[in-house]
């Protein structure tokens, strides 16, 4: 059975002459992957080697343990540089709002030529080529429409690297961006290979014990705001500590404060897990929003990037001097 693309008026040619002309591969993505960026990764990983293509992965911060149950999770590898990675002559970004996200010192770049292939509307259009598109509902469905036009039939990794990205980016398909043919893609994964429960336990009931404990913590931290239309949640480096959890353990703990009835917006702050102290930190600031507010207007106005629904920043300052500029900029959007 043949498969329909998503958007059929997208160019391609230009990432098709790029792929056809270069002699090695570099795929990568943002710093602190999520399941689109490394689901992405690892689809087309899969389709560029079924091609004979010398391919590498190459990550500011590597796999993260949810979804190193990928098959080829194990061959990424990870920082700022590293040797033999900086002969690659394209270097393809996934789901990577700027050059800066990626995380990659300047040698990296050296004597390649730099794809961009992403969705978010905030994307800088840093590459050399740049496919961004915000009609799709995450990078991961961009792959299953790239891989159509590159006449490469999905299998069971391919397909479970895109399902697991879209899973991830339509928060279990409970976002706005799930349309019918987001749905009809769903199905050809699954006949492809893909297996949705499998999926669904590494993504979201395989956490240790200490993420559990630390989702108490962060909850212990809920407080409301603007007449109770924004829930606010906190993680520290003490909260990291006493619980014997990791930054990993923090995902999905800003979907509890957005379940709340009558909540517009959520935000998580938590520190940035290269920082060492609580009084002067780097803050990284997640943002969800529920029906009409523009969570990606409120990250863009503070430095940051993302989508309407979901998005996010990184401050620097105090705790409080951090949350009180948050707090101004979701105020506005909600009065």
């Amino acid at each position: 059975m043949s498969l329909k693309p998503l958007f059929a008026d997208v160019d391609w040619q230009p990432v098709l002459a790029a792929i056809a002309a270069a002699d090695k591969i570099l795929l990568t993505t943002h710093c602190n992957p999520d399941g689109d960026g490394i689901g992405s990764q690892q689809a087309l990983y899969d389709a560029l080697i079924g091609m004979g293509k010398d391919v590498l992965m190459h990550n500011f911060d590597g796999v993260p343990r949810i979804y190193e149950f990928l098959t080829y999770a194990d061959r990424v590898t990870k920082g700022a540089w590293k040797a033999g990675v900086q002969d690659a002559d394209l270097i393809i970004a996934l789901d990577c709002g700027s050059k800066g996200r990626l995380g990659m010192v300047d040698a990296f770049y050296a004597g390649a030529q730099l794809l961009n292939i992403d969705h978010h509307v905030s994307n800088k259009h840093f590459g050399d080529i740049n496919i961004v598109d915000a009609r799709y509902c995450a990078t991961g469905a961009m792959m299953f429409d790239l891989l159509i036009a590159m006449d490469v039939r999905l299998n069971k990794t391919s397909a479970s690297g895109i399902y697991a990205a879209v899973l991830t980016d339509t928060a279990s398909f409970r976002l706005p961006n799930a349309t019918a043919t987001v749905y009809r893609m769903a199905a050809n994964l699954i006949d492809a290979g893909a297996e949705p429960w499998p999926i669904c336990v590494n993504i979201y009931e395989s956490h240790p014990l200490g993420g559990l404990k630390l989702l108490t913590a962060c909850l212990d931290t809920l407080t409301m705001r603007d007449q109770k239309r924004s829930a606010w949640v906190h993680v520290t480096h003490a909260m990291y500590e006493s619980t014997g959890a990791d930054v990993e353990d923090s995902e999905g703990l800003i979907d509890y404060a957005r379940s709340i009835d009558g909540v517009e917006v959520a935000v998580l702050i938590r520190c940035d897990e290269n920082s060492d102290n609580n009084h002067n930190d780097a803050w990284k600031v997640s943002f969800r929003g529920k029906t009409t507010a523009d969570v990606g207007s409120v990250a863009a106005s503070l430095g940051g990037g993302g989508h309407r629904h979901a998005a996010g920043c990184l401050m620097h300052g105090s705790f409080d001097e951090v949350r009180l500029k948050v707090e101004q900029a979701v105020s506005l959007i909600l009065t």
